[in-house]
């Protein structure tokens, strides 16, 4: 009895096999098709991405940002080859590209600080208003350049500390770069007695800035007198300088207008306090 029924089931599929032969080879070809589509995809995928990161790369754009562009197109593409082997299949797009639009606006609105550091980031090693190991101050945080990532960008201050700095903060505010300049002006604020002389100070003031070789020569060099000020005459000396040397400029150029100012008699007013004490009589005791 039972070797009958197993006799019946294989003849029932067989059946069904011959019934539905056509819908069968329509589906083993929409399988192949969707298999073939996703190999495809694949290669493409990655030899377009691997020409975005070359061509990024060649236009010299941080690497770290020609990777993740990089792989961004690549998975975008192997997205779309995902939907369309779905559609090969039978399966219902719209829908599947329905539920991914909602999904990433979620995802998007719950991230929205990242992505705005994000593309902070993207901005920044596109147009590279500062670039690895430049001094520059971001928004009043004052360092050298690390390296600049996808969403901060890290500083080593004169002191030793790192600073990360979230790109979105450096966008939205002021960046000072120090180093892209060749050359950079030192200014300095000297302030003498009233009894000076004024030609005798400009004379040496002059001189100091005329010996010091690293001064360049083909640049302004200004001596003048800047401002009467309340307790002192006040010059203004300004000098420029290969932006390597301008920190030593700037102390040795003060040490010597000090010893040389010292050296004439010439003073250097400073905040002075004159207290004066008055003996107050001390009251009569009643008789």
């Amino acid at each position: 009895m039972e070797d009958i029924n197993v006799v019946d089931s294989i003849n029932d599929a067989g059946t069904w096999l011959v019934r539905n032969q056509a819908l069968l080879l329509s589906y083993a070809v929409n399988i192949v098709a969707a298999i073939a589509i996703l190999i495809v995809g694949m290669i493409i995928a990655r030899l377009v991405s691997n020409a975005v990161n070359r061509v990024m790369l060649a236009r010299k754009i941080d690497s770290t940002v020609a990777d993740f562009l990089s792989a961004l197109v690549r998975y975008g593409i192997i997205a779309f080859t995902l939907i369309a082997a779905l559609g090969r299949v039978g399966v219902q797009t719209a829908s599947v590209i329905a539920v991914l639009g909602a999904a990433g606006l979620a995802i998007g609105l719950a991230l929205q600080g990242s992505l705005s550091n994000l593309a902070a980031g993207v901005l920044l090693v596109t147009f590279r208003p500062f670039r690895s190991g430049e001094y520059v101050d971001l928004g009043g945080i004052a360092g050298t350049v690390m390296n600049v990532q996808i969403f901060s960008t890290t500083l080593r201050t004169v002191d030793g500390k790192i600073v990360v700095v979230p790109n979105g903060k450096i966008i939205a505010g002021n960046i000072i770069n120090f180093s892209r300049e060749p050359v950079r002006r030192n200014e300095f604020i000297i302030g003498v007695a009233y009894d000076a002389d004024i030609d005798e100070v400009k004379q040496i003031l002059t001189e100091i800035i005329e010996s010091d070789d690293r001064i360049l020569k083909d640049r302004e060099r200004t001596v003048r007198l800047n401002e009467l000020g309340a307790s002192s005459v006040n010059f203004v000396v300004r000098c420029w300088s290969k932006s390597s040397d301008l920190q030593e400029v700037y102390w040795d150029v003060l040490e010597r207008i000090k010893k040389a100012l010292d050296a004439r008699g010439i003073g250097i007013p400073y905040p002075q306090m004159d207290v004066h004490v008055h003996k107050v009589a001390a009251p009569q005791q009643p008789q």
